[in-house]
């Protein structure tokens, strides 16, 4: 008899799967609606479109364009809509209460406080009202009947000269709902050994961080993130691929840098559809992930930019299980990899790992049992 372990799960079972979320931008994530209602509350009327299902869809065609520079240009519209504490609060609340409705029971959520700062407020303001908007969410989700838990990290713009200061900020705010830092934007021209000082100073403190890398720049930024500052992930690091070859015959063989990245279990935050809008791969199929799974490497499944990517955690699992035939079991060793790999203590991440996610997958698998039963009994009958 086979296993439910071998066969492909349904779309209703990828999205009850207890997923685990690295990589996702709070800007990144609105809802349509929510962005109309908050430009007509702040008086923003830079909006592309008014109706919500076309101002998705712009959204959408405009990130794919498969540059990461045109990409990031969509995100002037719902940065000048997040510019007040009431609707900081809200997109915040909106997200995790969505982020629940996908199976998602663990999330670390990025923003850049300095980009929500043009109503006033400071910095320390915008922090506050997206840890408050956080809480709300996963109180709203378990109202539900669903379970979250959020962490935000925060993000400083490689192009800016903020980073020490907003490093300063994510340690300030540690233990109060912020669970690392990161920086992210454009990659050329951007390296991230500019803010050696954000780094330095992070690891003094003991505190964890990620850095966008081997996203649209190749290897170079991966080599730096990791020996010259000391990421303890990589944001993307799809690039790493260009450190592996595979010959004719199907051996592969690692770099020095693949080999690293591989030997230190340094989790990758890849995020396919992303990969694709902005040109890191060509399709679902090609995508790297493919063989990084394969060489067990520390992967991990992520969604980047929920809105300009049309996406959700399940959309990019089932894009992998229809391009990889990926199972059950492949969803919960990404998902215990990306858990593994959060920046919550370590008691906590084994307990969601017993407790929630193993516990969650075993119940999925095994319903096949009674599907066979019950298929069985009808024929008999």
């Amino acid at each position: 008899m086979t296993s439910q372990t071998y066969r492909p799960p349904t779309a209703d079972q990828i999205r009850r799967a207890p997923k685990v979320l690295l990589h996702d931008h709070l800007d990144g994530g609105l809802r349509p609606g929510t962005i109309v209602e908050l430009a007509r509350e702040t008086g923003y009327e830079g909006l592309p479109e008014t109706e919500p299902d076309k101002l998705g869809l712009w959204f959408r065609e405009a990130a794919d364009s498969g540059s990461l520079e045109r990409y990031l240009e969509t995100f002037a519209h719902t940065c000048a809509v997040m510019q007040t504490r009431d609707a900081l609060f809200r997109v915040a609340a909106e997200c995790a209460e969505d982020l629940a409705g996908d199976g998602v029971v663990y999330a670390e959520v990025r923003y850049a406080p300095e980009q929500h700062l043009e109503g006033g407020l400071s910095l320390e303001e915008v922090v506050e009202a997206v840890n408050e908007g956080f809480k709300e969410g996963e109180r709203r989700a378990r109202q539900a009947g669903r379970r979250i838990r959020v962490g935000a990290l925060l993000t400083a713009m490689r192009h800016a000269a903020r980073a020490l200061e907003i490093a300063e900020l994510a340690n300030r705010y540690r233990d109060s709902g912020v669970v690392g830092f990161d920086i992210a934007g454009a990659e050329a021209g951007f390296p991230p050994t500019r803010h050696l000082d954000a780094f330095e100073f992070l690891k003094r403190e003991n505190n964890h961080f990620t850095i966008h890398a081997g996203e649209a720049f190749g290897l170079p930024s991966i080599w730096q993130a990791l020996q010259w500052c000391g990421a303890d992930r990589l944001g993307h690091g799809v690039r790493i691929i260009d450190d592996i070859e595979v010959a004719g015959d199907g051996s592969v063989t690692l770099g020095r840098l693949a080999s690293y990245v591989r030997d230190k279990r340094i989790p990758l935050e890849l995020c396919p559809s992303s990969n694709l809008q902005t040109g890191a791969a060509a399709s679902i199929a090609e995508h790297p992930i493919g063989l990084l799974r394969k060489l067990h490497f520390r992967a991990t499944v992520n969604t980047d930019n929920r809105l300009m990517s049309g996406t959700s955690m399940s959309r990019e699992f089932e894009l992998l299980t229809e391009a990889f035939d990926y199972t059950l079991d492949d969803m919960q060793w990404f998902s215990v990899n990306a858990m593994k790999s959060a920046f919550i203590p370590f008691d906590e991440r084994l307990a969601m790992i017993n407790d929630v996610i193993k516990p969650g997958y075993a119940e999925l698998k095994s319903e096949w049992l009674f599907t066979q039963t019950a298929t069985t009994s009808e024929s008999l009958g």
